[in-house]
């Protein structure tokens, strides 16, 4: 994670501080969520060889994606939040396959999905997942922290 963090220091972010292994990163920046996304996307694409699509979201709406989650009594741990850019359908349920006894339900730039039985053995694809990243509400709250103290 230290090589994210760079990259994000290169781009001239500040505060950069990452958060377990899997490309979670809070920052402070004044560029827009296009040029922040344009800036990572370029450093991601020259440091691995191929394209790395990147999320982009503010402090604001982490907190608020961990405030609006339908699920919030079940663990943390079996509940994602799918961050998508591209425009979320009107029917949660389109075009997902292999539905078992998960729920989906629609944010404003995200799905939320609870596994009950969690995510070992689920057979759900979810056309978004394709063009997103998912994360647990455990590390939705985890970002929602550290943003908070970044201001």
């Amino acid at each position: 994670m230290r090589d994210l963090a760079e990259m994000c220091e290169a781009s001239g972010f500040a505060q950069v501080r990452t958060y377990i292994a899997s490309g979670n990163v809070v920052f402070q920046s004044r560029d827009s969520e296009d040029q922040v996304r344009s800036a990572l996307e370029k450093r991601l694409r020259a440091y691995a060889g191929k394209n790395v699509g990147v999320v982009v979201r503010t402090a604001t709406e982490i907190a608020d994606v961990l405030a609006r989650n339908p699920f919030a009594e079940a663990p943390g741990n079996r509940v994602m939040a799918l961050f998508v850019d591209a425009p979320l359908p009107s029917d949660p349920l389109q075009g997902v396959t292999g539905a078992k006894n998960e729920q989906i339900r629609l944010g404003k730039r995200e799905l939320f999905v609870f596994y009950p039985d969690g995510m070992a053995t689920t057979r759900l694809r979810i056309p978004g997942e394709k063009h997103g990243t998912a994360r647990n509400m455990n590390t939705v709250a985890k970002l929602a922290e550290m943003t908070a103290a970044l201001a």
